[in-house]
């Protein structure tokens, strides 16, 4: 690697090297508001070429770092911050202990969290970018961490990834805000990454208790339902990489979040109704 970059996210230390100045000079910039002093960071993530020759001619850049997945194909170097985003999350899918770990995203308001999951596409991410204009503080877009002997939901408010149609509608509704470059051609289309409000990162070490369990789906005519307390757990086990390995710690963790909130399903055709909804509900 020939030169490295580390930062903290909420109670996450990350060091990042590269084989290339350029994804590391895209991080300074997506994460200069974030802590950089990481003393002895959680994990380690290697972005380097899958052949030597692949720095030089056709760079591609292959995820690596404490954790790996051997047979993942590298992404072409104008993807680097992609590839460093994907392997952070990797880090954390295969490697955390310390948080019961859900695919998730979470907001907060008033010292309590609503947390959001469901299936890819669901709008999860949107929601909550698209929330901080009505006041909520963004706490987490890609993993919330719950932790375990609590329950409380820490935040993790990495930059949040908004893909395709989303990107100006989040832009026409926080103009002020800041982000990364925009990235095409991706597996998952055109992505750019916003960059959390300013209340998001002054107060990434500061959880909240969660309130409200929320599985919405984009797409469909307004409705909602509320979720009985067995089948959010059967989903959230599903949207844990970590649930299994933390063993009985993950159980307690899971049936006190699932016992201890309102949970309820939402259908949206647009991100209006969802806000409405939400607000409604809380």
């Amino acid at each position: 690697m020939t030169s490295e970059f580390r930062v903290r996210v909420g109670p996450i230390g990350f060091r990042v090297g590269s084989a290339w100045p350029r994804p590391l000079d895209q991080m300074r910039a997506l994460y200069r508001d974030y802590p950089t002093e990481v003393q002895v960071p959680d994990f380690t993530v290697r972005l380097e070429p899958p052949r030597p020759w692949r720095r030089f001619v056709r760079p591609a850049v292959r995820i690596a770092g404490d954790f790996v997945i051997p047979d993942a194909a590298p992404l072409p170097l104008p993807q680097g911050l992609l590839a460093a985003e994907m392997a952070m999350n990797l880090q954390l899918a295969l490697g955390l202990r310390r948080f019961l770990l859900l695919h998730a995203a979470a907001v907060e308001r008033d010292g309590r969290a609503v947390v959001m999951t469901g299936e890819s596409g669901a709008g999860k991410s949107t929601l909550a970018a698209l929330l901080q204009a009505r006041g909520w503080r963004l706490m987490a877009d890609e993993f919330v961490l719950v932790e375990p002997d609590t329950g409380a939901i820490w935040p993790f408010p990495r930059p949040v990834s908004v893909k395709n149609a989303a990107i100006p509608v989040v832009k026409a509704a926080l103009p002020d805000s800041r982000w990364g470059p925009a990235m095409t051609d991706t597996p998952k289309g055109t992505i750019q990454h916003l960059v959390p409000e300013t209340a998001a990162l002054a107060m990434a070490n500061v959880p909240a208790p969660p309130a409200l369990l929320l599985f919405p789906r984009f797409g469909h005519a307004a409705d909602q339902r509320p979720v009985g307390a067995g089948e959010a757990f059967v989903r959230l086990t599903q949207a844990s990489t970590n649930y299994v390995g933390l063993g009985e710690r993950g159980y307690r963790a899971l049936t006190g979040l699932v016992r201890g909130v309102t949970r309820a399903a939402i259908d949206y055709p647009d991100i209006e109704t969802a806000a409405s909804m939400i607000e409604d509900l809380w």
